[in-house]
């Protein structure tokens, strides 16, 4: 009897060291997890940081409010700076992301939009960068359409170009629908077309056609889309960290690293598709002209009701 009882307790004790090294073992594997995400995020961002300069940062105001429904909401801006420390914005977005449904949201902004920018009276919205940076776009988005943002990221075309080439050295396939090459600095052929950097930048910036900014906003958002599909395809979740470290240098933002990581790990996770959005609707707007500055500038007079109410359901605030 006492035979069978040493025999059964040394089988409870034998299980439970499995158990615990199973246990072990797990821990081991998510601390290495971890810490080759780490590596792989370190190492990218010193690599591009080197290539950058530590001198391109700009030290930017930007008092955005935490959005009352728990989502994060980021202020997107493409610009032209050519030296100046805050030129006008070629692109305006605000990017959604809904952590309770894991939905991705964008929404373009028309930089032709005639609105009211804060201390400054009407002018084109995309003025207010040029005038007080980042914060006065904030605050412009805010006074016209009763949106706040929390978080803003900049970004100018030496960066994005930069960025694009050591993100993706393969290139971007892109189907460009029909050539291109006035004012962009490249020419691009009409069909399917591996893109760099340069080429990209020349792609998402064309408008002299019939469609003029508004297929340019259409492209802008169609490259955000394709860019997502790369890196989810490219990177997976174990490569992301490498990813974000490759291109943090090129942007400015106040977005922290952590929830970058975060976010765009369950990104990846939930593989969802991108909503979008163009400010102004359809209906929402005339063509027309005003004096700015002496010119007779051409301007999207904008229903601000309708794009109000059209962008606060979008983002379902």
């Amino acid at each position: 009897m006492d035979k069978k009882r040493v025999t059964i307790k040394k089988r409870k004790l034998r299980k439970k060291n499995i158990f615990f090294l199973i246990i072990a073992g797990m821990l081991v594997l998510f601390v290495s997890v971890i810490g080759y995400a780490y590596w792989q995020y370190e190492s990218a961002l010193s690599a591009s940081e080197a290539d950058v300069g530590s001198n391109q940062k700009l030290d930017i105001e930007f008092n955005g409010v935490k959005d009352k429904f728990g989502n994060i909401n980021v202020l997107l801006l493409g610009v032209d700076s050519r030296g100046e420390k805050h030129p006008r914005s070629d692109s305006i977005m605000i990017a959604q992301y809904d952590q309770e449904t894991k939905t991705p949201k964008i929404v373009s902004i028309m930089r032709d939009s005639y609105v009211n920018i804060p201390g400054y009276g009407m002018n084109k919205i995309n003025a207010a960068e040029a005038l007080g940076g980042p914060e006065l776009m904030r605050k412009t988005i805010k006074e016209n359409f009763d949106v706040d943002i929390q978080y803003y990221a900049q970004i100018d075309f030496k960066g994005f170009t930069k960025m694009i080439d050591k993100a993706f050295p393969d290139g971007i396939e892109v189907d460009v629908e029909k050539d291109m090459s006035k004012n962009i600095g490249v020419s691009l052929s009409q069909g399917k077309q591996t893109l760099h950097g340069k080429e990209l930048l020349g792609y998402v910036r064309f408008r002299h056609d019939a469609e003029g900014d508004f297929g340019r906003v259409n492209r802008q958002q169609e490259v955000i889309k394709v860019l997502a599909e790369n890196i989810i395809s490219f990177t997976g979740i174990t490569h992301f960290p490498q990813m974000v470290g490759t291109i943090q240098p090129y942007i400015d933002t106040n977005v922290e690293e952590r929830l970058v990581l975060s976010v765009a790990t369950s990104f990846i996770k939930e593989d969802s598709k991108i909503e979008t959005l163009r400010i102004p609707v359809n209906d929402g707007y005339r063509n027309t002209r005003v004096l700015i500055g002496g010119d007779n500038a051409a301007v999207l007079e904008l229903d601000l009701e309708k794009n109000r109410e059209a962008l606060k359901s979008f983002l379902k605030r």
